[in-house]
């Protein structure tokens, strides 16, 4: 399975961005996984955006499905159980995501009702899906 983040906008905050790379790096400890930052949306590089026929698009949106770490894991597993080979998220910046590609998305999914910056989505992101992958492996990772 790969796990895809396409991000629009460079996360700027060194801290931030610390973060995000090392729970990158534990996810590749389960899956491959790998980031894209584009600098802007614009039609032609959202087009350069090819994702595999069957991908799993999932879109971070305040509207969308609120899952608890135990539900995000199963439906992960669920997804690598059912043969999906790739997953991707895609993390608007602060005016969020174009439509042009919202429609792609096979799934919305909220971090939470709160407001947060979205470099700090993208934080919360990782560290739940390196979470859900420590919990279907059953590997003990802090409560």
């Amino acid at each position: 399975m790969k796990i895809r983040f396409i991000m629009i906008g460079k996360t700027r905050r060194e801290q931030a961005r610390a973060l995000f790379d090392d729970y990158l790096r534990r996810i590749q400890r389960y899956a491959e996984a790998e980031i894209h930052e584009l600098r802007d949306a614009t039609p032609a590089r959202l087009c350069k955006l090819k994702m595999e026929p069957g991908s799993a698009v999932v879109l971070l949106d305040a509207a969308g499905k609120q899952f608890t770490s135990l539900q995000f894991a199963r439906w992960l597993g669920d997804l690598r159980d059912r043969g999906t080979r790739e997953i991707v998220f895609l993390c608007g910046d602060a005016a969020g995501f174009p439509p042009a590609l919202r429609g792609a998305a096979t799934l919305k999914v909220s971090l939470s009702t709160l407001t947060m910056p979205h470099e700090f989505a993208r934080v919360v992101l990782a560290e739940q899906t390196y979470r859900a992958f420590t919990i279907l492996a059953g590997h003990p990772y802090p409560k």
